[in-house]
């Protein structure tokens, strides 16, 4: 078990968004699923932290755990100091006007019998005990906001593109004045061009309103155009933290170099390619060690039998015994 605190980072202790050892399983046979194992991190005020990792790695529970939306089993999150209860606490209803998510697929987190305005009113509904007579105007506003023509409110979300439907749920996310967008792959579902346009929208709005991001993806194309830092996730555990400049120029753990290596635009020059072997393993039966060991390009025999920490290298971490402090390496 790792030493309680926070993940490293150089900004204040007052963080927007603080998770402390996170853990999330799903009951299972013959071994509980552990989704989220010990999950670390925090977020400060006007930050965007990505958060990456293959499919299956645990990113989408972790940032449904955040929302008090899957029960933990272990540790806590805490926002703006207080702390995020699970679905169905009726504390929680307070904090959902701070914290809100844009999921992947809108054409799923769109109701398709509802038009885009009334999509758009329903946090207002919920939340805005001003005039409702105003909510038109709020809408209106909104989708302006987004880039959206405010006459596209009468459609409904099967006469709109995948752009515009994602900037619909954007706008919706919005209609509360939240303080934390959850963006859980919000552009993967996009054509390239029209992703481009989204993150362009997505800068702006923080820059404007003084969103806070954490943005989880796949894609290290678009964690380069967007984040302040990036978390590494695998297997249910953060292997490396650090701001995006230094995890791109110089990535200290392996699976973080495999992941840049696999996307060949983001530093085309690199003569030598780190391969990966295998597939990911269960998170029911994690690997005895590090839990990257069997696909490790550079494992020792230590890695087979003994469980790294997520060791602080400055203001930056990394879960490998090669920048173990005061190692022979």
């Amino acid at each position: 078990m790792e030493a309680p605190g926070k993940a490293p980072h150089p900004g204040s202790g007052d963080s927007l968004l603080r998770v402390d050892r996170l853990e999330v399983h799903y009951p299972a046979r013959p071994h509980p699923i552990r989704a989220v194992d010990g999950v670390s991190l925090t977020l400060e005020k006007g930050e965007t932290l990505a958060l990456v990792g293959e499919s299956g790695c645990g990113k989408s529970t972790l940032a449904r755990a955040i929302l008090g939306l899957e029960t933990p089993v272990g540790g806590s999150v805490h926002f703006a100091g207080e702390r995020v209860p699970p679905f169905p606490a009726p504390a929680r209803r307070a904090l959902a006007k701070r914290l809100q998510m844009v999921f992947q697929d809108p054409d799923a987190s769109l109701n398709p019998r509802l038009t885009i305005h009334a999509a758009v009113s329903e946090g207002l509904e919920l939340h805005d005990r001003s005039d409702r007579s105003t909510h038109t105007a709020k809408v209106d506003a909104l989708l302006e906001q987004v880039g959206l023509d405010p006459t596209l409110g009468s459609r409904y979300p099967h006469e709109l593109s995948g752009g515009q439907k994602q900037r619909v749920s954007i706008a919706r996310a919005l209609a509360v004045g939240p303080e934390l967008l959850v963006c859980d792959e919000a552009v993967s579902a996009l054509d390239v061009s029209i992703q481009a346009q989204i993150l362009s929208l997505l800068l702006d709005l923080k820059s404007r309103l003084g969103l806070s991001y954490l943005f989880i993806t796949h894609d290290l194309r678009v964690v380069r155009q967007i984040a302040d830092r990036v978390a590494v996730m695998y297997l249910g555990q953060i292997v490396e933290l650090a701001d995006a400049e230094s995890l791109f120029g110089e990535p200290r753990h392996p699976y973080t170099r495999v992941l840049l290596e696999a996307v060949p635009a983001v530093d085309a020059a690199r003569a030598e390619r780190t391969r990966v072997a295998g597939d990911v393993p269960s998170p029911a039966n994690p690997p005895s060690g590090c839990r990257f060991h069997p696909r490790c390009p550079v494992v020792m025999d230590r890695c087979r039998s003994d469980a790294p920490r997520l060791y602080e290298i400055g203001s930056r971490a990394a879960r490998c015994f090669l920048v173990e402090p005061n190692s022979d390496r």
